[in-house]
């Protein structure tokens, strides 16, 4: 297996890959065939780890040092650690082109344009409660780092992110509503995908956000099998048409 693709991934309690981000590599991997290996990493060991395969920084913390994320690849086949997602994504079709394409000729500035429309209209009440609950699922050194880092940003507690009761019924109302809404773009394509008939690396990427509830929540959770019934059963369809992509981690 030394001769595979490593992929880093951040674990959680239940010993199973949880992140929206790094299951858009993980999707992006099953998709295309190419063998890995992961590797599990605690958030706070993120940065040694990154800087330890050469992985670059994918931001700037608040304090202006840079700051190291997960997704991350290694690939030894042209020696190279690769970090972000998108990036990922992109470096896997033009290193692996005899592999089913994630960006067909023409498309990455529309997919790429797609998945931040995504983000505007579906995302933005979803962030509330499930980065609420991811701190719960994680080990405690990450745990730790999680509740720390996350409450300097936005100034509150987790549990104060999305209280039971009026205010996450709201975030989930509105988060409906979102998806509604990329439902109907969806649907204009004339197939069951971003694309039309094949799927591509903006459908991952939603099955990745929508896979953060599954695996936070538990796939025979209210939440997460509401939304398989939204959109008169779309987003059941079109979920049930990607699962096949999220094994061996699911």
């Amino acid at each position: 297996m030394s001769d595979v693709i490593t992929f880093y991934d951040i674990p959680s309690i239940k010993g199973i890959s949880w992140s929206p981000n790094t299951w858009k590599t993980r999707l992006a991997l099953n998709f295309k065939g190419i063998p890995y290996k992961t590797v599990w990493v605690e958030y706070p060991d993120i940065e040694a780890l990154s800087k330890e395969i050469g992985a670059a920084p994918t931001g700037v913390k608040g304090d202006g040092s840079p700051s190291y994320t997960l997704p991350a690849i290694y690939d030894p086949k042209t020696k190279k650690a690769i970090s972000d997602s998108q990036n990922i994504a992109e470096y896997l079709d033009a290193t692996y082109p005899s592999t089913p394409t994630l960006f067909s000729a023409g498309t990455l500035t529309l997919q790429i344009a797609f998945q931040e429309a995504f983000t505007t209209a579906a995302l933005g009440n979803l962030f509330a409660p499930l980065l609420q609950e991811s701190g719960f699922i994680l080990n405690e050194r990450s745990a730790v780092y999680f509740r720390q880092t996350r409450e300097a940003t936005y100034g509150k507690k987790l549990e104060e992110f999305s209280p039971l009761g009026a205010v996450r019924d709201e975030h989930w109302k509105k988060t409906q509503a979102g998806f509604s809404t990329v439902a109907g773009w969806i649907q204009k394509s004339g197939g069951l995908y971003v694309m039309g008939d094949k799927a591509s690396y903006a459908d991952l990427s939603i099955a990745a956000w929508v896979l953060w509830v599954r695996q936070v929540r538990g796939a025979s959770s209210a939440d997460y099998q509401n939304i398989l019934t939204w959109d008169s059963g779309f987003w059941g369809k079109y979920l049930a048409a990607l699962d096949k992509y999220t094994t061996p981690d699911a």
